[in-house]
């Protein structure tokens, strides 16, 4: 398998890139197995983006895979996989069938809130071993009617009843919806708190209904299937984690959110480079590449600096993962989601790149060098959470901070 920690766009057997090493871990579990996984999303990837269908077969060979539940600990049937294995197995599914290695991020990024937040409980704990024993997948159900994207706000609110509660919701967009074996939603803590006074929800597919409202006929990402949904649920109040949600949002839910978004971004650009390293190859051997070349090593450039990026802050995360105060401060948030919109452009200048690189044979849908489904779905990057939000809530502290006084020093010093 391709990996974060062992890639530059090189030999690639079938279209799903060459096998590498997972650094400081003997080769097993986690990597050898995603192979599998990864051959099936590529060997489906374009009919899923053609007929806007779900990727069941390469969510079916994942699960049998156990990757599913590989972040868990041991004893609640999982690997105790890092957020860096993870990651790799997003960049690997990203080079195969991006709406397969998005839907895989997704369900990570809820499967670590609940892990981290969530694990106290005895609910919750025999919910997380359910997932590691049946493999179930979860979806996530953060936006909200006319609010979209603002997913520190809830109109929803979570309503005592008699035996536990009761919760409502207008779901703008719950991707794979349909298919999940639970949702992981935010809501009001209660009908009279604020809406940002969040909790976060756990809703067993058994627990909730699902009324479809709304179509999913996008550009890109199209197996991803994200319809909108008018959710009502009911439950037992140990569902509700106790944590306030803007602890987990700011600890767990967006840092893992943008490094495995980012990952996958980076598979669908690792692959363009990649068709487009293969596609000058070939010219090279009839004659001059012309400016593909120069095209070429800016695409592999641009995903140099991505790479580079993603990995830096990746492991900072793990480095300070288990520290409040840090994780807290105000350098780490917006570095986190200033590294969403810069991996969200890199990724697309990337894919440009490529396209330049291959030409017509590149805009193609029929032709061995086409980046035409690569290059649609990483335009999703820039727009799902939108860039323009992020940067606008990251003015206030762009204005507060001074800019360091050396090339060494921090954020903010001087």
């Amino acid at each position: 398998m391709t990996n974060l920690t062992d890639i530059l766009p090189g030999a690639r057997a079938e279209g799903v890139g060459r096998a590498g090493p997972r650094l400081g871990v003997a080769a097993s579990s986690v990597a050898d197995r995603c192979r599998g996984a990864v051959a099936v999303a590529a060997e489906h990837a374009d009919r899923v983006d053609r007929d806007g269908v779900f990727p069941a077969e390469a969510l079916a060979a994942l699960k049998a895979e156990g990757l599913l539940g590989a972040m868990l600990p041991r004893e609640l049937g999982g690997e105790d996989a890092r957020l860096s294995e993870i990651a790799s197995v997003c960049f690997a599914l990203g080079r195969a069938c991006s709406s397969t290695a998005l839907i895989f991020a997704m369900h990570q990024i809820s499967l670590a809130c609940l892990l981290r937040h969530g694990a106290n409980s005895d609910w919750q704990r025999a919910f997380l071993a359910r997932v590691g024993r049946e493999q179930l997948l979860l979806a996530s159900s953060t936006t909200e009617g006319a609010k979209g994207g603002a997913v520190r706000s809830s109109d929803a609110a979570i309503e005592p009843c008699e035996g536990g509660f009761r919760l409502t919701r207008a779901a703008t967009v719950i991707s794979y919806g349909e298919q999940a074996d639970a949702i992981v939603t935010t809501a009001r803590r209660a009908a009279d708190a604020a809406p940002s006074d969040q909790v976060l929800v756990v809703l067993p597919a058994e627990s909730c209904r699902l009324q479809c409202s709304g179509d999913w006929d996008t550009l890109g990402m199209r197996g991803t299937c994200s319809l909108g949904f008018a959710l009502a649920a009911s439950g037992v109040m140990d569902q509700v984690l106790s944590a306030p949600y803007d602890e987990i949002h700011a600890r767990t839910m967006a840092p893992v959110a943008h490094l495995l978004w980012s990952s996958v971004w980076a598979g669908i650009a690792a692959e363009a480079v990649e068709r487009a390293r293969l596609a000058l190859r070939k010219k090279a051997r009839t004659g001059p590449v012309g400016p593909g070349g120069a095209h070429l090593a800016e695409a592999r450039a641009s995903f140099g600096a991505l790479r580079t990026l993603i990995l830096a802050e990746l492991a900072r995360y793990q480095a300070i993962q288990d520290d409040p105060r840090a994780l807290g401060s105000l350098e780490f948030q917006s570095a986190i989601a200033l590294l969403k919109v810069q991996a969200s452009e890199l990724a697309v200048a990337t894919v440009m790149s490529a396209l330049r690189v291959c030409g017509l044979s590149g805009y193609r849908n029929d032709h061995e060098s086409s980046v035409a489904r690569l290059l649609r779905d990483v335009l999703s990057a820039p727009l799902m959470l939108s860039n323009d939000r992020i940067l606008a809530d990251l003015q206030p502290v762009a204005l507060l901070e001074a800019m360091p006084t050396s090339l060494q020093s921090g954020l903010g010093d001087g």
